[in-house]
């Protein structure tokens, strides 16, 4: 300011502008500007001045704020799109943001809430049992994507009792969604029986990074009474016996691959033949798995219904994935996704705490005071009798010591 101060004064005495330009370091069209502003404000014409642009042509103007706000409080759960479209229906002679920008003015006048983050929980392993017998453990997993003659890609679902290599499975699937994956397992259900354990990796449709590991395929399957079991991530010898089986596949049915789901699934019903039946096997006194397998004790009578005969109340899980509670209050809390539509009980263990269980799983304890839902060890199952998913007779295995250590990965060359 002093400089700009001292510039004038010497200009009104006198001197160039050219000159004291030079001198001071600036154009000659910044001398005359503080000159001109000098001789219209005075000093205060010299003080520094916004930057920040006049006009600016795209902003929205405050009118049509307003109309967006209005409209979205007499339409709560409308979102930008829905209020851009009527309000162009409206008044076509106005001119309205794009749907990302009524968007911000929603959240920005508070109309739009944030949404509460779901809790992930990293994937994790459970104990691995050992398969001393048919039917005790299957081992189940995609073996990889390839592409068929056709250009589309293959799925294949393989599924092996651990015990005797017996392949219980081997489908052409056209993707990894969880519906078709229940439907091949309903119909190995039905042809094979019920096993104890179903053991996988930690990916999808298996598992997931939701509560408990829980997803809609493994829920079914707990609630049939059998135990899902995960390996560690990253660590795929830890079911080394069916990767063993996937490189045998891979090298006797997909070089080349078929022309399409078709041929390809008859290359694979041929393998599963010939490798349950006539292959022999070291680990088997050099026989074949069909020798050695036998059906399941525990037959398939369809999904059993879940009952809580100690819970002091029992509530479903709504989309996606909440739960109601109390209905006197309107509270609610997340759970899991993957339990939709499934009942869970509830029990009042102390003062406005509620445990939260599921089929044959403590999940977490809801405090009614605070709205917190905490969760407890995913891999754990419960002791208390809480819950009862209604086991298929003859299954004692609810009942069974704790599992032992894993047996060191398969060496089967």
């Amino acid at each position: 300011m002093s400089q700009r101060l001292r510039f004038v004064a010497r200009v009104e005495e006198g001197e160039r502008v050219s000159d004291l330009a030079r001198e001071f370091g600036i154009s000659e069209k910044t001398a005359y500007k503080f000159l001109r502003r000098w001789r219209a404000e005075g000093v205060r014409g010299l003080e520094d001045r916004s930057h920040a642009v006049q006009r600016i042509p795209h902003r929205t103007p405050r009118e049509i704020v307003e109309l967006l706000l209005k409209t979205r409080r007499e339409n709560p759960t409308w979102g930008g799109r829905m209020l851009k479209a009527r309000l162009e229906k409206q008044h076509p002679g106005l001119k309205f943001p794009a749907a990302s920008v009524i968007a911000y003015w929603l959240k920005k006048n508070g109309l739009v809430l944030p949404r509460q983050r779901r809790r992930n929980y990293p994937g994790s392993a459970t104990a691995l049992t050992p398969a001393e017998s048919p039917n005790d453990v299957w081992a189940t997993d995609f073996k990889g994507e390839f592409r068929l003659g056709n250009r589309t890609y293959c799925y294949p679902l393989t599924a092996t009792d651990l015990a005797t290599r017996y392949i219980l499975s081997c489908e052409a699937l056209e993707g990894t969604k969880a519906e078709p994956v229940w439907g091949v397992f309903e119909r190995l259900f039905a042809d094979y029986g019920v096993p104890k354990i179903i053991r996988t990796d930690n990916g999808t449709p298996f598992a997931s990074r939701g509560l408990a590991g829980l997803t809609w395929l493994s829920a079914r399957w707990i609630r049939l009474g059998i135990r899902h079991e995960r390996i560690k991530p990253s660590h795929p010898e830890q079911n080394g016996q069916h990767e063993r089986m996937h490189r045998t596949l891979k090298q006797e049915t997909t070089r080349p691959a078929g022309k399409n789901l078709l041929q390809q699934q008859e290359r694979f019903d041929n393998f599963v033949e010939d490798f349950n039946n006539e292959r022999p096997h070291q680990a088997l006194e050099m026989r074949p798995p069909a020798a050695f397998y036998r059906k399941s004790e525990r037959a398939y009578r369809g999904l059993p219904e879940l009952d809580y005969p100690l819970a002091d109340d029992m509530r479903t899980v709504q989309a996606p994935g909440c739960v109601m509670f109390p209905a006197r209050t309107r509270t609610k809390f997340y759970l899991t996704e993957a339990l939709v539509g499934e009942q869970v009980g509830l029990r009042e263990i102390d003062d406005e705490k509620w445990l939260v269980t599921w089929a044959t799983l403590d999940l977490g304890v809801f405090d009614e005071k605070t709205g917190n839902f905490e969760p407890l060890d995913p891999t754990a199952r419960i002791s208390n009798g809480v819950g009862d998913a209604g086991a298929i007779p003859g299954d004692s295995f609810a009942d069974e010591p704790a599992p032992r250590a894993a047996p060191p990965p398969d060496t089967i060359r």
